[in-house]
C-alpha cells in the first residue's frame, strides 16, 4: 500500500469537516514548497536530456515529436503499435536512462506498480503460446518539445497495460493525467509468483469501503445494472463528468471518508509528492463534492466498477475481464488532461493558426 493520499497543502476548516480528524494534523501540514517542484521538474527535464544525448539520428527520429503533434494525445492501453521510440529499439544503456526518467516522476510505489505490470507481458507471452504482441520491450517513449527550464514541453511512456503522460508547463506547474495502469492476469494463480497482484490495493481498499456502507448507504452509491465491461470513460482524449455520481462524502461516516481518501491516494500516490501538491489541494477544496459510486457484485472474484469524482477529477476502476481477473484503473483531469488548462497560453502565444 503506498503512503497514505493525507500529506496535504494547508486549506479551509470547511474542508477539514468532511476528513477523518485523526488526520487534520497531516492535512493542515505545510504545504510542498514551490522549490521542491522546481527541484522535480528540473529532475525530469535533467533526466530527459541525459536520454536524448545518447540518441543517434534514426532514434531521435522515432522518439522526440513537437508540443504540438496531435500524437501527444493519441493515448491508448491496448498492445498495439504505437509512435515513440521502444525499449526494444534502444542499447542497454539507453534502457537504463528510460528508467532514469521514470524514476525522476514515479514515487516508489509508482515505479514498484510500473515495472510489476510490464513483467506480466512475460506471463502474457508464455500462456499465449510465444503471442508477439507479447513483449517487455514493446513500451514506448515519447517527448514532445525541448526539455528545457522555463520552457513548456512533455512526454509521455506508454504500451499494453500502462500510459503514462506529462505534461510540463513554462512556469513548472505539471499536468500528470491520463494516468493509466492494468494489469493482466490481475492476479498469477501459478508458478514462483503466485498470488502476485499488481493492482491489489486499488480494488481491496475500495471493497472495504463498499462494503461498510449501510443498506441506505448503498441505495445512493450502488448504481442499478452490472458493471460495464470497460472503463466508461474508455480512450476517449476529452473526458466527461460521469453521472449518475453516487454517494457524496458528506453523506459517508469519518471512518468511510478516511478509507475513500485512501482509495484515492492509490492513483495520485503513484507520482512523487513534489508533483502532486496541487491536484491534492484540488481535491481538497472540493473534498465535500466528492461521490463514489459503484457498479456490479460486492465479492471478491466477481465482475465490479466504481469510480470516484470531484468537480475537476475522475478515478475510474473496471475488473469484469477474464472472470474479474483483469483490472483496469485511471485517473483523469475534466479539464486539464495533457496539460491542456496548464499549455492553453503556451499555445495562444506561440502556435496561433496552427
Amino acid at each position: 500500500m503506498s503512503t497514505p493520499f493525507l500529506s496535504l497543502p494547508r486549506t479551509a476548516a470547511l474542508v477539514l469537516a468532511f476528513l477523518p480528524a485523526a488526520l487534520h494534523a497531516e492535512v493542515t501540514a505545510a504545504p510542498v514548497a514551490p522549490a521542491s517542484r522546481l527541484a522535480a521538474v528540473a529532475d525530469m527535464a535533467a533526466a530527459a536530456q541525459n536520454f536524448l544525448a545518447t540518441l543517434d539520428e534514426s532514434q531521435r527520429a522515432k522518439a522526440v515529436f513537437t508540443l504540438t503533434d496531435d500524437e501527444r494525445q493519441n493515448w491508448h492501453f491496448v498492445p498495439l503499435d504505437r509512435k515513440g521510440i521502444t525499449l526494444a529499439d534502444l542499447r542497454p544503456d539507453q534502457d537504463h536512462l528510460v528508467y532514469g526518467l521514470l524514476g525522476s516522476a514515479l514515487s516508489a510505489e509508482g515505479w514498484r506498480k510500473t515495472t510489476t505490470i510490464m513483467s506480466l507481458e512475460k506471463v502474457l507471452f508464455d500462456l499465449e503460446n510465444s503471442a508477439p504482441k507479447r513483449n517487455t520491450e514493446k513500451y514506448y517513449l515519447a517527448i514532445f518539445g525541448e526539455p528545457k527550464a522555463g520552457q513548456a514541453w512533455g512526454w509521455r511512456f506508454e504500451g499494453h497495460h500502462l500510459s503514462l503522460n506529462f505534461a510540463i508547463a513554462a512556469d513548472a506547474s505539471v499536468a500528470l493525467t491520463p494516468s493509466f495502469m492494468g494489469a493482466n492476469p490481475g492476479e498469477i494463480k501459478d508458478g514462483p509468483r503466485a498470488g502476485l497482484r499488481a493492482l491489489a490495493e486499488e480494488e481491496d481498499l475500495a471493497l472495504t469501503l463498499v462494503r461498510s456502507l449501510t443498506p441506505d448507504q448503498q441505495k445512493t452509491a450502488i448504481l442499478p445494472g452490472d458493471a460495464p465491461a470497460e472503463l466508461l470513460s474508455n480512450q476517449e482524449r476529452q473526458v466527461q463528468p460521469l453521472q449518475p455520481a453516487g454517494i457524496t462524502a458528506s453523506a459517508l461516516t469519518e471512518a468511510q471518508r478516511a478509507q475513500l481518501w485512501q482509495v484515492i491516494g492509490e492513483y495520485v500516490d503513484r507520482f512523487r509528492p513534489d508533483l502532486t501538491s496541487t491536484a491534492k489541494a484540488s481535491l481538497l477544496k472540493d473534498g465535500g463534492q466528492l461521490t463514489f459510486a459503484w457498479m456490479g457484485s460486492t465479492e471478491t472474484g466477481t465482475g465490479h466498477y466504481y469510480r470516484i469524482q470531484s468537480p475537476q477529477f475522475l478515478f475510474e476502476y473496471d475488473n469484469t475481464q477474464n472472470n474479474a481477473r483483469h483490472p483496469h484503473a485511471v485517473w483523469r483531469d475534466f479539464k486539464g488532461d495533457f496539460g491542456a488548462d496548464l499549455l492553453k497560453a503556451h499555445y495562444d502565444k506561440n502556435h496561433t493558426g496552427q
